[in-house]
């Protein structure tokens, strides 16, 4: 029999450095900032340091979780992430042993970016489900500023590090995940957003850390991320809106049943072209980018925790979150918070 799950609770960490515009006017006197923070909505980001990774901050993230459950009651660990330590082995297991958890735990990595949290969750309800674990621990953290060319503008000035943790387990209350909608498009976005080199389909050499001046002057080589923003807004355009239709059709819901939609926080731009596309309410939104730019797979859980402090999120209210990106890859989750 399927049983329904729940967010019990999220914790998150962020790098203690703290990264401004002015910094970045400083060392790059020819960037337009103002023009940037119109386009991004990102005032500060963290950057994490030379010997801080995302395992890292997804231990911290988890260890603050951890308070809440005992160690030997977590059952599954799931660790999202583009960020590895090493190529091998999995994330998810070294830090199931640094965090001490019990053998017995099922842990493993997935690698996806901006949609990951949602698919995170989609897998630990159905570990719960199927399996009747009863405490999933997902781990969602990402250091993009270790991939990011120096000289790129475009994405410098927009992403930050972070991670976060979410303890799912069966709901004994009205908190539920409901629902799931999730989709990917290799097709159209497979080299619209990638670092090409680094994999064995075309490893690292001299050739590929030379950097390349785009027409919009941003420097590029093969080992750093590659971002088309058009073509990423542009699938964001096409793709969020009838997702968001889907998943409320299927629930028979309308959008003024939803208390909060959460997207992914990809820029200030494209958050207002999706709030303006579904014609949401001003208090149906929430964001955080000024404060941390864009997190990657921990942008989703930063922002629910951030909303709840922020007393937007009430137990029992419906919240609808969306996350869209590399792949391009993307997927809405409705919950019952």
């Amino acid at each position: 029999m399927s049983r329904s799950a729940r967010i019990a609770r999220i914790e998150y960490a962020v790098p203690d450095n703290v990264v401004t515009n002015d910094d970045f006017q400083r060392t790059h006197p020819e960037w337009r900032m103002q023009q940037v923070v119109r386009k991004t909505g990102v005032l500060t980001r963290r950057f994490a340091g030379p010997d801080e990774l995302a395992s890292d901050l997804a231990f911290r993230a988890a260890t603050d979780v951890l308070e809440a459950c005992p160690k030997e009651e977590i059952d599954g660990l799931i660790f999202c992430t583009q960020s590895p330590d090493h190529i091998m082995p999995p994330n998810a297991t070294i830090l199931q042993g640094r965090l001490g958890l019990p053998k017995t735990v099922a842990a493993f990595d997935i690698t996806l970016a901006c949609s990951g949290f949602v698919y995170g969750l989609a897998i630990a309800k159905s570990m719960i489900d199927s399996m009747r674990l009863r405490n999933v621990l997902l781990l969602c953290g990402d250091t993009y500023s270790k991939y990011i060319h120096p000289d790129d503008r475009a994405a410098l000035t927009l992403f930050g590090d972070g991670a976060a943790a979410a303890l799912v387990k069966p709901s004994t209350d009205d908190s539920e995940i409901l629902d799931f909608v999730l989709a990917s498009d290799g097709q159209t976005g497979g080299d619209k957003f990638m670092i090409k080199a680094g994999g064995l389909r075309t490893p690292r050499s001299e050739a590929t850390c030379i950097g390349r001046r785009d027409i919009a002057g941003n420097v590029r080589s093969d080992d750093t991320i590659y971002m088309d923003g058009t073509a990423v807004l542009a699938f964001a355009q096409r793709e969020v809106q009838p997702t968001v239709e889907e998943i409320l059709r299927r629930n028979e819901l309308r959008l003024a049943d939803i208390k909060l939609v959460l997207f992914h926080q990809a820029s200030v731009h494209a958050l207002n072209i999706l709030n303006k596309q579904l014609d949401l309410a001003p208090e149906q939104t929430f964001s955080n980018i000024a404060h941390f730019g864009n997190t990657v797979s921990a942008s989703l859980p930063i922002l629910l925790k951030d909303a709840e402090t922020a007393g937007r999120l009430d137990r029992g209210d419906l919240v609808l979150i969306v996350g869209f990106g590399v792949g391009f890859s993307w997927g809405a989750c409705l919950m019952r918070w």
